[in-house]
């Protein structure tokens, strides 16, 4: 399974990219794998086939209209089953003894 982190948009748009941003991540929610949105970016979790391939048609979905793409990604790896996504964190608050905000 893999936690991928990305944060996908285009230059030279103007100042606002949200209508861009929005079309990845309708693609990001219709997909049905697991993901935390976040002001900075969207991580996903999934098979490695499932999330590069949910990457490329974000990516695509972008490439239609905008000539130049700006994308920061992240990834990791690590044999097991699914549910990183949360148990990451909850494994973090059960140290400290108190929920986090996130």
């Amino acid at each position: 399974m893999v936690l991928l982190e990305f944060a996908m948009a285009p230059s030279g748009k103007g100042e606002s990219v949200s209508e861009y941003v929005a079309r990845v991540l309708d693609l990001v929610d219709k997909s049905g794998l697991p993901y935390q949105l976040t002001p900075m970016g969207t991580i996903i979790e999934g098979d490695w086939d499932e999330a590069m391939g949910l990457l490329t048609s974000c990516f695509k979905a972008l490439q239609h209209d905008c000539t130049r793409i700006g994308l920061n990604l992240k990834v990791d790896y690590r044999a097991g089953p699914a549910g990183r996504l949360r148990s990451k964190t909850e494994k973090i608050e059960q140290r400290l003894g108190r929920k986090l905000v996130t």
